[in-house]
């Protein structure tokens, strides 16, 4: 097996295409994730007994494997990126829901208490101070659901999708090591990339956060 990197320059729109690819797959996944985690979440933080039900079905969703989620929805929608980003969305929950549970519960008593006494009605309360200022732990699973998806997104190969993962295929049945080791620089770079974003629009948007570090 030898390394042929003039490879790389004969196959650049293919490698962008599939970048693309892996990249929509991966966040259509930690959207969907934050859409359905958000309002469970604020449940599960108001309704104390549902909480350990929601955590726990979270729980052994991602017990699953990765490979058994994909083979189980192809009934359903079949060999499409709709299945992959399904499955992806499910492994997300855990991370998602975890975090965000805990942000709420991070958020000071006597906050919450001040904002009922300003007369601050449950909904605005919940959007104007809990979710702000549970952020930094909600930003947290962000950015690991995100990194977790796109290492995630090589899996879905194996039912005709999986973005960057074609190319470990593609060199192994070929006995071809290129590929393979494109793929896994292209999908490390991906993720660190994604996380240091992350983490700006984190910064972004907790400034609050950046002047009690400085006034420590």
């Amino acid at each position: 097996m030898t390394t042929d990197w003039s490879w790389i320059g004969d196959h650049t729109d293919d490698l962008t295409t599939l970048t693309f690819s892996h990249l929509q797959a991966a966040f259509s996944a930690v959207f969907f994730g934050l859409l359905i985690s958000l309002p469970l979440a604020v449940v599960a933080h108001r309704i104390r007994p549902l909480r350990g039900l929601l955590l726990g079905l979270s729980n052994v969703l991602f017990t699953i494997p990765s490979i058994a989620v994909f083979v189980l929805l192809l009934p359903v929608s079949g060999l499409t990126r709709t299945t992959t980003v399904i499955g992806l969305t499910i492994y997300t929950l855990v991370v998602l829901l975890r975090n965000t549970v805990e942000g709420l519960d991070s958020v000071p008593a006597k906050t919450k208490e001040a904002a009922k006494a300003m007369g601050t009605r449950p909904l605005r309360a919940l959007l104007t101070v809990e979710l702000p200022l549970a952020l930094p732990v909600i930003m947290a699973g962000v950015r690991i659901a995100t990194v977790m998806s796109i290492s995630l997104v090589s899996v879905a190969t194996y039912i005709g999708d999986g973005g960057l993962g074609q190319l470990f295929t593609d060199g192994f049945q070929r006995n071809f090591p290129t590929p393979v080791i494109v793929g896994v620089v292209l999908t490390l770079l991906l993720a660190l990339v994604a996380d240091a974003l992350l983490v700006a629009v984190q910064y972004v948007l907790t400034p609050w956060t950046h002047r009690k570090q400085r006034a420590a």
